[in-house]
């Protein structure tokens, strides 16, 4: 298929003078549906407009926003899959070395707080056109939010940005809407009415029952308040209970009408089965093109949404706890079509979404009711009411198999084994040990310590150790050896010095050597994030202990690689600060011995590890008059 325009000549070459939106995007342009801007751009091609695209422009010089022209009815502007500053720091806040979303991995094509930059950017050219704002990075920062970058509380992305609209969610239907309604001449400032978006007003409709929410500078000024507006907009996460929310700003307002419905499966058939390229712009070739599209060429997305409701994940806040599904005949099209690839090996690499597992609600009066608003589906316990069955999903990936010239389907996304266990079929289970693992399943149980797991919306740890047993009975009864890779999380609000040691000890008894670990990273509108932040957990209101000094968090991440020879001095340092000098030694259960290893001439590390701090304002930020 056409790539759709990147510049006035292939306006030229379609025919057109016009585009009627121009599309902004952080991320190199890949008509790929695992992009954000593939999907929304081929939506509204589908609904018969023009679209083209703007790609990491020079957010230094203005007049690279005018590469397409003027656009008939607005500007669309993402930062990119990801939030741009997680995109470009690590949670110890020094700049990470690649951009996987960039041509050629180079890093440093696109600002700090992009969707701000590029929207001030039009802004200088085109004073009056309207500008939507939409992705991931606007997505999650749509009202007053901490930002862990700034260490500040910032306000609405929209009012930063000076956009007229801001989607939130997947944003298929209200594109659509959004579009239609300009086009029919209305004013941009008069769409209010459309769910999965949020305005700027000075003045609220008493017409329409609205939940006021703090005012941003209550929450600014007081923490506590945070968290409590912050778990009012969690309870209001559902499209079907969702209340419309208004925050006060200043001498304004930002609404927030309710979420988008889901997609039926129709319609998220239809989604993937438009004019997609399926690969990177042809312009990055020489480059070496762009490294995320590797992950996603040959994996098929099943699902949307989630009702894990992790503390530390933002999906619920973005997709929503209800799951959304593609059918069969969608799927096994794609795959059909994926298998004709020159590159294709025989190998799908992965059949999921957010959680593999998931392939319909978590229980039937949610595609009517909505999700609960205060019970989680899956904790701390299942939900009697949660409808645990694997069956579709099997059959699915039979069909798969079966497939001419697919050799292999894995399962890679990622799985809830709560869930798995809650079956009381164990075919998922056997069929997934024996048919789509790669040498190694990965899970992500997080942690061992159930007090932190309770903050991190988790199942306790002996669910993990039934899950474990489990599976390897199963290996050995087909006769594999395959391994379990799990993700494990240090810092994570709840978690002190002596959980980190308990979860190390753990580590030791299975025999484990994580490569990797993931400090917690605050990111926007996540109820960890808020903990992180306030010290309080939205849920209870309770006190939470929060990791927040830099060495210490060090000490918890290299407690888990105690094993590593360069971790030796803050593994020791953490045993003597938290009175475990009993794992200090040459016992079966020391972690360390009394004396540093000779290896490499160790020194002490630096006691305090300093990162440097990011800059807390956008770069070509205009200030509003």
């Amino acid at each position: 298929m056409d790539f759709l325009p990147i510049s006035k000549k292939d306006m030229a070459a379609r025919g057109w003078e016009q585009c009627d939106f121009v599309y902004v995007i952080g991320d190199a342009y890949v008509d790929h549906p695992s992009f954000g801007h593939a999907i929304i751009s081929r939506v509204l091609e589908h609904a018969g407009y023009s679209v083209g695209i703007i790609s990491q422009p020079d957010w230094k010089n203005p007049k690279s926003i005018d590469a397409l022209g003027k656009p008939r009815l607005g500007f669309l502007v993402s930062g990119g899959n990801m939030d741009s500053m997680v995109n470009h720091y690590s949670v110890t806040k020094h700049r990470r070395k690649s951009d996987a979303f960039t041509p050629g991995g180079v890093m440093g094509r696109r600002p700090d707080y992009a969707t701000v930059v590029y929207c001030n950017l039009i802004r200088q050219t085109y004073k009056d056109i309207p500008i939507l704002i939409g992705g991931i990075e606007a997505s999650l920062r749509r009202l007053g939010h901490y930002d862990y970058w700034s260490e500040s509380m910032k306000r609405s992305i929209l009012l930063d940005s000076q956009a007229d609209l801001l989607m939130y969610g997947m944003g298929e239907k209200s594109i659509v809407e959004i579009a239609d309604a300009l086009n029919s001449g209305m004013d941009v400032k008069d769409i209010t009415y459309i769910d999965g978006t949020v305005f700027r007003t000075q003045s609220l409709d008493e017409s329409m029952p609205t939940v006021i929410l703090p005012s941003f500078e209550a929450v600014k000024s007081n923490r506590r308040t945070y968290a409590e507006s912050f778990k009012i907009q969690y309870d209001n996460c559902d499209p079907f209970t969702a209340k419309r929310l208004a925050e006060p700003c200043g001498k304004e307002f930002v609404v927030q009408n309710p979420p988008q419905k889901p997609l039926t499966t129709a319609e998220m058939d239809a989604v993937y089965a438009l004019d997609y390229s399926r690969t990177y712009h042809p312009s990055y070739e020489k480059v070496g093109g762009v490294p995320a599209i590797e992950e996603v060429k040959f994996s098929l997305v099943s699902n949307r949404g989630c009702f894990g409701a992790c503390s530390f994940c933002a999906l619920t806040f973005h997709q929503g706890r209800i799951i959304q599904v593609r059918s069969h005949e969608s799927i096994l099209a794609e795959a059909e079509q994926m298998v004709k690839d020159k590159d294709f090996k025989g190998y799908i690499h992965d059949v999921g979404g957010p959680t593999a597992n998931f392939r319909f609600p978590a229980c039937s009066k949610q595609t009517s009711k909505g999700a609960c608003p205060h019970r989680q589906c899956l904790f701390p316990t299942p939900c009697k009411n949660i409808c645990a069955d694997h069956s579709d999903y099997i059959s699915l990936l039979r069909k798969l198999r079966k497939i001419p010239g697919v050799k292999k389907v894995f399962v890679r996304s990622g799985i809830r084994f709560d869930y798995l266990l809650a079956d009381k079929k164990d075919t998922f289970f056997k069929e997934l040990v024996q048919h789509h693992i790669s040498g190694q399943l990965k899970v992500a149980p997080e942690h061992v310590s159930d007090a932190v797991l309770q903050r991190m919306g988790k199942p306790r740890n002996a669910v993990y150790n039934r899950f474990v047993d489990k599976y390897f009975a199963l290996n050995k009864q087909f006769g594999m050896k395959q391994f379990l890779v799990p993700y494990l999380m240090s810092s994570h609000p709840g978690s002190t010095l002596k959980e980190a040691i308990e979860l190390a000890e753990y580590i030791r008894e299975m025999g484990y050597n994580p490569e990797q670990v993931q400090d917690f990273y605050p990111t926007p509108s996540t109820l960890s994030t808020v903990m992180y932040y306030t010290g309080l957990d939205p849920r209870t209101m309770d006190k939470v202990y929060v990791p927040t000094d830099p060495h210490e968090k060090a000490m918890q991440r290299a407690l888990i690689q105690y094993r590593n020879p360069k971790n030796y001095y803050l593994v020791k340092e953490a045993l003597i600060k938290a009175h475990r000098e009993d794992l200090i030694g040459a016992g079966p259960k020391c972690l360390i011995r009394a004396v540093p290893p000779r290896q490499g001439g160790q020194t002490p590390p630096p006691k305090r590890p300093i990162a440097k701090k990011p800059p807390a304002k956008p770069a070509a930020r205009k200030k509003r008059k």
